[in-house]
C-alpha cells in the first residue's frame, strides 16, 4: 500500500528587523492572532538604536508584551554580540532569555560584523552552550561561509535537539535564493534570502514542497523596510518596520492554507 506523503507545516513565520519606529504593543496584537508570527530583533551594539536595531528601552518594552502575550520570538545576534557567544560568555543569553526570547539566531558572517575566521575553533563552545541552555534554541546561518562552523557540528556526531539551522546563502543581503534544499534529517531548517511581499506567494509553494513533509520556517528582513513616518517611539524615523508588508506575507500565507485568520475576522 503506498504511503500518503505527510504535508509540511509551517512552525514559524519570521518578520526580523522589529524596531523603535513600531509600537511594541502593535506587534502582540498581531502575534496574538496569528500564533505562527515570530518577530525578530536584530543586536548588535554598535548599531543599537539605528534603523532595524532596536534600543534596549525598546527591547524591555518589547519583553513585557512577549511575556503577557506569550508570543514567538527570536533574537538575531550580529557583531559583538556573536563573538561574545562563541567565546562561552552565556550573560546576554540569560538575559534574552529573562525577556522571553526562545530562539537565537548566530548571524556569524562578515557583513553581520563578526570575525569568521575563528568558527571552526568555537564549535566546542557552542555545543556547551546547548548544553548548559537548554531552553534556548539556536539556529546557525547555513552557508558557505559560515561553513566552519555548522559543518563542525555536523563533524561531531549527534546535533543537538536545540540546533536548528536557517538556509541563508545570501548572508543576510536578501538576495532570492534560485533554489531550496529539502531539510536533512538531524536538524530543523528554516529559509531565508530576498523573501519578501513581492514573491511570497511562489516562495511559499517553493518551500513547501522543498520540505518534504517537514516542519520548516522563513525568514525576512529588508523587504519589510519602508520610507515613511513610523508609529513607535521614533515616529521621525524614514526606515521603518513595515506592519502592512508584515501583514501581507500573513495574508499570502492564510491564503496558502499554511495559517489560518482568527475567527473574529470571518
Amino acid at each position: 500500500m503506498e504511503q500518503t506523503q505527510k504535508a509540511t507545516k509551517l512552525r514559524a513565520l519570521g518578520f526580523c528587523g522589529a524596531d523603535d519606529s513600531v509600537d511594541p504593543k502593535m506587534l502582540g496584537l498581531i502575534a496574538h492572532a496569528y500564533p505562527l508570527v515570530e518577530f525578530g530583533v536584530l543586536f548588535r551594539p554598535d548599531k543599537e538604536g539605528l534603523p532595524r536595531y532596536a534600543s534596549t528601552l525598546w527591547v524591555e518594552s518589547f519583553s513585557k508584551v512577549i511575556l503577557k502575550a506569550k508570543i514567538k520570538a527570536a533574537a538575531h545576534l550580529c557583531g559583538s554580540r556573536v563573538n561574545q557567544v562563541l567565546d562561552g560568555d552565556t550573560s546576554f543569553l540569560e538575559q534574552l532569555s529573562s525577556w522571553g526570547f526562545s530562539r537565537v539566531q548566530i548571524n556569524a558572517t562578515a557583513v553581520n560584523g563578526v570575525d569568521t575566521s575563528k568558527l571552526a575553533g568555537q564549535v566546542p563552545t557552542l555545543l556547551s552552550l546547548t548544553q548548559k541552555l537548554p531552553h534556548l534554541e539556536f539556529i546557525l546561518q547555513k552557508n558557505d561561509e559560515t561553513s566552519p562552523l555548522w559543518k563542525g557540528v555536523l563533524e561531531k556526531g549527534v546535533v543537538p535537539q536545540n540546533i536548528s539551522m536557517l538556509v541563508d546563502e545570501s548572508k543576510g543581503t536578501g538576495v532570492l535564493a534560485s533554489s531550496w534544499p529539502s531539510p536533512a534529517d538531524e536538524y530543523e531548517i528554516g529559509y531565508a534570502g530576498g523573501i519578501g511581499p513581492s514573491n511570497i506567494d511562489k516562495v511559499l509553494v517553493d518551500v513547501v514542497e522543498a520540505g518534504n513533509g517537514r516542519q520548516i520556517w522563513i525568514d525576512m528582513e529588508s523587504s519589510l523596510r519602508s520610507q515613511k513616518k513610523g508609529g513607535g517611539t521614533d515616529t521621525d524615523h524614514d526606515d521603518i518596520f513595515d506592519l502592512d508588508k508584515c501583514y501581507s506575507v500573513i495574508n499570502a500565507a492564510c491564503n496558502a492554507g499554511l495559517m489560518e485568520h482568527p475567527t473574529f475576522l470571518g
